[in-house]
């Protein structure tokens, strides 16, 4: 069963990489993670994988958040579509990404941009509006969100093609368990703004459990965007690997041990991301297991 949740999304996101990259013509992919967060570098390797299957070589252009050149951008990719990099920060948590992204919308209105799937989600009305009013003036902007929460947010409040689509680190497809087992539960856990307000009490109180996040890295002596984002994904995996079962509230915990064929269960984030994603695209694999509460997710541990 999860071998076929896997692979349908991977189909999916096929179709739609194929609607927007053809083989020959440059392409820019912006928003390069480079930061910790072992799940947009997962995304990102699913995006270079994707891309490579539909046979549109590698992109002419990528750049961070915070190093974009105009000029260098133009000089690469003279016609050809702008990817934004996928992942869960189109709204207000997180700034520095949306900024860019706003930025892009308004400064290259001559070039299809494409936004690769995503979850939306602005605590502040007002900055939801201002991004509603930058979409609605770009003539060729399409957005893909990754649950339905967010299609529909996005269908009542943006004038652009919006269409749901899965999270792009399902380009990796089925990976094999890089290590053996050293514990009984692993619980990787948010330590970040998007961590749920509960008493984590229960859980850490289970026998045999190793709780941590993994937004701490040694020093990467990698260069390239890709070679950066391989090395954080394989610590990433041989974290996940410890564990026997794992227990983790980040969406990318739920999508690496899913790929990694390791049983866990699924507390939220504080926005109810992770569960929409799983209601929208997974929850009929028998891997996974949601909880509602730290003693809740205590119980199917202990079960």
């Amino acid at each position: 069963m999860s071998e076929t949740v896997i692979e349908a999304q991977r189909k999916a996101l096929l179709d739609l990489y194929r609607r927007h990259v053809t083989p020959g013509p440059p392409y820019a992919l912006v928003d390069y993670p480079d930061h910790p967060n072992v799940g947009d570098s997962a995304i990102w390797l699913g995006e270079i994988a994707l891309l490579d299957a539909i046979g549109a070589g590698a992109p002419a252009y990528m750049a961070r958040w915070d190093d974009f050149d105009e000029a260098a951008f133009r000089a690469a990719c003279p016609t050809g579509p702008i990817l934004i990099h996928g992942g869960g920060n189109l709204g207000d948590i997180w700034p520095h990404h949306q900024h860019f992204r706003e930025y892009l919308i308004e400064r290259f209105p001559d070039r299809r941009i494409v936004q690769l799937p995503q979850s939306i989600h602005f605590r502040d009305p007002t900055n939801r509006d201002h991004f509603a009013a930058l979409v609605g003036r770009h003539p060729d902007f399409h957005l893909h969100v990754r649950d339905n929460a967010s299609l529909n947010l996005a269908r009542r409040h943006f004038d652009c093609s919006s269409t749901l689509a899965p999270d792009s680190a399902f380009g990796l497809g089925s990976i094999k368990r890089p290590l053996a087992a050293d514990c009984r539960v692993l619980m990787l856990l948010r330590s970040d703004a998007e961590r749920a307000a509960r008493d984590d009490a229960p859980l850490l109180a289970s026998s045999g459990a190793v709780a941590l996040d993994w937004l701490e890295e040694p020093r990467l002596t990698e260069t390239s965007p890709t070679a950066r984002a391989q090395a954080r994904v394989e610590r990433g995996l041989r974290l996940l690997a410890r564990g026997e079962l794992i227990v983790t509230d980040r969406l990318h915990g739920h999508i690496l041990a899913l790929l990694l064929g390791i049983p866990h269960v699924v507390l939220d984030n504080d926005y109810g991301k992770v569960g929409a994603y799983i209601a929208a695209w997974t929850q009929r694999s028998r891997l996974v297991r949601q909880a509602r509460s730290s003693q809740a997710a205590a119980e199917l541990v202990a079960g």
